[in-house]
């Protein structure tokens, strides 16, 4: 055959729509899939056909009278406005979800629930068919093994606005822990003594925390609220003692001075000045401190703010410092004008889940031009932050309440969590950044059971997307210890015995020096230590300094050459 001779191939003797064509190779050599990232984006969007927009009669009455040319530019308005056209869905929960919280950057969502645990995700390392958890971590959670093995439910979690790299997480019990964004446990406040009847007097919580926030301006301060009818100002490098207590005095009849704290909020206007503190109480009472100090006593006090014996779970301060809205359990939505704190602004009705879930909140928006809160029949709603009327309306979870809600506004997404473990981001590809949008325009990736890190790894231990673990370096993955039988776990190396500061023949000395008191008196001499101040005591004695002048003369006897030797002994007999 020659050169110049052209290479025929023959095509595929089959009719063009024979189904087998669907089973041969169109081409030869290595294919490129590239995904859609379009038609992945258009999968997300939510199914909602018409969203229930609420008005009242003033604004129907003004409706009626505007062309219908303008009613169609206002729905497009309306599903522009609000980052709601598309949803991502996050199904790693078993119980119903109490409190969600994106840090800073928008980068890295924690969830807690009732089912005791706190769930991390990174969107670093989501895609659309890898949505789940990189870690799963319970707070209080003891040895399986042993008799008081005990977990609790995860009330509230919130990232430090100001500093990323931790959250305050508040579950039903006393302590109150501070953990890393990765979920290490960084601090444990301590428990105060519970047979102390002042408050003052003790050093941390003596019951169940309920809630907690952090301080607007600065990032080591942060408050808790507890059922022993205080909030407490922790320091978090100081896990001994509170820095502040704000004890409440309940004036309700039959409580004995006391109350169950159920909501808090810390705000400062954006432009500067004062910040505030402010709190709802069990008996109805909405208790406004100053939030820079003192507080020995409250700057303002409404009673009965809501009805008594509801809870309270949703409080939120405005950006500006200037409003408060809170969302009781009595049904009704209130807000409240700090400059004149005795009768509420607005007062709407709206079915309360609080006494279901008592961590069900309420929040303003990005620069309160909005506030956002969960209903019970699974709808958000979008509420106008002056007159408090329905701007917006759309089912998230239809026929599970919707318990959580937030919204970041670096990213612009609003997160919610349901009565029925799911956690929803709704966003707009136009208007929001990052968080989902990135998630959903990643490729797909091909599932495979080693893929999912609840068959492969230690959910407790659980690796980020950007975290660098070394192979090996996770303490769960090494098999150390010996088997029943004596044998070594591990093959290859003999058993070493972990170090410890108990078993090292020298004691931790940092671990002594922070938690006993006077321990370094332990490495001096204590003929030194005393003798140090002997000069001290001669020149400004303390104890004989009253009788200094009237102090005798020590006089002593003069004794001879002769009697210095002693007494003669007595000649013994023979």
């Amino acid at each position: 055959m020659s050169d110049e001779d052209d290479i025929q191939v023959e095509g595929l003797a089959i009719a063009e729509d024979d189904p087998m064509r669907a089973f041969l190779p169109a081409s030869f050599g290595k294919k490129h899939k590239e995904a859609d990232i379009a038609a992945q984006i258009d999968r997300s969007k939510r199914t909602v056909n018409q969203p229930a927009i609420e008005k009242s009669k003033s604004e129907k009455s003004d409706s009626d009278q505007a062309s219908d040319s303008d009613d169609d530019s206002d729905d497009s308005e309306d599903d522009d406005e609000f980052p709601t056209s598309h949803e991502m869905v996050i199904k790693t929960h078993d119980r119903a979800i109490t409190s969600l919280s994106l840090d800073s950057a928008g980068g890295r969502l924690i969830s807690a629930s009732i089912d005791c645990t706190v769930k991390l995700h990174d969107f670093a390392s989501l895609t659309p068919t890898t949505i789940r958890a990189f870690r799963s971590v319970d707070p209080y959670e003891t040895k399986k093994s042993a008799a008081g093995s005990e977990s609790h439910s995860v009330h509230h979690v919130q990232f430090n606005p100001l500093a990323g790299s931790v959250f305050l997480c508040i579950s039903a019990h006393p302590q109150a822990k501070i953990l890393s964004r990765d979920g290490d446990i960084i601090t444990e406040f301590v428990k105060g003594d519970m047979y102390l009847r002042d408050m003052h007097n003790t050093k941390g919580h003596v019951s169940e925390v309920t809630t907690g926030t952090w301080h607007p301006t600065d990032k080591n301060i942060c408050v808790t609220a507890g059922t022993d009818s205080t909030l407490r100002i922790w320091d978090i490098n100081n896990k001994r003692s509170q820095k502040e207590v704000l004890v409440f005095k309940s004036k309700a009849p039959g409580t004995a001075g006391r109350t169950r704290m159920t909501a808090v909020a810390w705000g400062t206007p954006v432009q500067g000045g004062n910040n505030i503190l402010v709190s709802a109480a069990l008996d109805g009472t909405l208790v406004m401190w100053s939030g820079d100090g003192p507080f020995t006593r409250p700057a303002g006090e409404i009673r009965e703010a809501h009805k008594p014996n509801t809870w309270t779970g949703g409080i939120d301060i405005s950006s500006d410092g200037r409003m408060v809205v809170t969302r009781g359990g009595d049904n009704l939505i209130k807000l409240w004008d700090t400059r004149k704190f005795k009768e509420p602004l607005v007062s709407v009705e709206h079915e309360s889940t609080s006494d279901h879930y008592p961590t069900s909140n309420i929040k303003y928006g990005p620069n309160s031009t909005s506030i956002i809160t969960g209903s019970a029949t699974g709808h958000l709603h979008i509420l106008n932050p002056g007159n408090l009327r329905p701007e917006y309306t759309t089912p998230v979870t239809p026929g599970s309440p919707v318990i959580a809600v937030d919204w970041h506004p670096k990213i612009n997404q609003i997160i919610t969590g349901s009565a029925n473990a799911e956690t929803h981001i709704l966003y707009n590809p136009t208007m929001s950044t990052r968080g989902a949008v990135d998630v959903m325009s990643r490729a797909p990736k091909r599932r495979h059971i080693d893929d999912n890190p609840e068959f492969t790894t230690d959910q407790s231990l659980g690796l980020s997307g950007d975290s660098i673990v070394t192979p090996g370096a996770l303490p769960g993955l090494k098999k150390t210890g010996l088997t029943a039988s004596g044998k070594s776990r591990d093959p290859r190396r003999p058993h070493v015995p972990q170090q410890t500061p108990f078993l090292r023949s020298q004691p931790d000395e940092k671990h002594i020096s922070q938690n006993i008191p006077l321990s370094k008196m332990l490495h001096e001499d204590p003929r030194e230590a005393l003798l140090k101040y002997a000069d001290l005591a001669k020149k400004d004695p303390v104890f004989t300094k009253a009788w200094k002048s009237t102090q005798p003369v020590t006089q002593y006897a003069d004794v001879s050459d002769e009697e210095e030797d002693g007494p003669e002994k007595k000649k013994v007999k023979r």
